[in-house]
């Protein structure tokens, strides 16, 4: 069985700094593809960035230059630093991996999502 779990979400004024963190654990073989989404009330979940297995980055065009993703494979885990943050990053962010099992099966896992509100 694998898993995603997300911290690091919470309150911030405008301005301000969040790093949400994202780790898989189970059965994993490989993780190609990271990424992290989100998803604001009345709005369609949306991808805010996304990184390789070779480190290739692709970020949504409204946090390029705020926002910042990484991965450390030894702890098969990813990054997300929201830097400068605004009123209109508030929503829900969910983190997603696509992941090779041992069992040889290669699908899309989602984390439980983690709230981010920038507010004063």
């Amino acid at each position: 069985q694998v898993q995603l779990v997300e911290s690091g979400g919470g309150l911030v004024q405008p301005g301000g700094s969040l790093r949400l963190s994202c780790a898989a654990s189970g059965s994993i073989f490989s993780i190609n593809y990271m990424g992290w989404y989100r998803q604001a009330p009345g709005k369609e979940r949306e991808l805010v960035a996304s990184i390789t297995s070779s480190n290739r980055t692709n970020y949504e065009d409204s946090v390029k230059g705020r926002f910042t993703i990484s991965r450390d494979n030894a702890k098969n885990t990813e990054y997300l630093q929201m830097n400068n943050l605004k009123p209109e990053d508030t929503a829900v962010y969910y983190c997603n991996a696509l992941i090779s099992a041992t069992s040889g099966l290669m699908r899309t896992y989602w984390g439980q999502g983690t709230q981010v509100t920038v507010s004063s």
